[in-house]
């Protein structure tokens, strides 16, 4: 797989990588148990400080889409890409509604109703 950031882009290059990785997940060209490159080694190839690089990973792991293994690195999760991205997704919804002051009842009521549960 390879990685490549437009420095003209006016998404930051973290967002980048992290898109990438993303797609690459979810269009099968990253599998389970791939092991992605070093940090460092992915910022040199890409011309980005190493805390770019982490950046883009970190968000990765708490999305759930890689796992970080310490010296083993940062390998491609095993869990359900829909139900992480799900999960994520409804994390998003649930602080936008807190910082609104949306009751949690409201909150789900608006939920089952967009899903046409009721």
């Amino acid at each position: 797989m390879q990685f490549s950031v437009d420095a003209e882009s006016p998404t930051p290059p973290y967002e980048q990588v992290r898109a990438q990785v993303i797609a690459a997940i979810d269009d099968g060209s990253l599998v389970a148990g791939t092991r992605l490159p070093p940090v460092r080694t992915l910022a040199a190839e890409l011309g980005l400080a190493a805390n770019t690089v982490a950046r883009a990973y970190r968000e990765l792991e708490e999305a759930g889409y890689v796992e970080t293994r310490g010296r083993a690195g940062t390998i491609v999760g095993g869990g359900d890409a829909a139900a992480t991205r799900a999960a994520q997704a409804a994390k998003t919804y649930a602080d936008t509604v807190r910082s609104l002051g949306v009751s949690p009842t409201d909150a789900v009521a608006l939920v089952r109703a967009a899903l046409g549960a009721g």
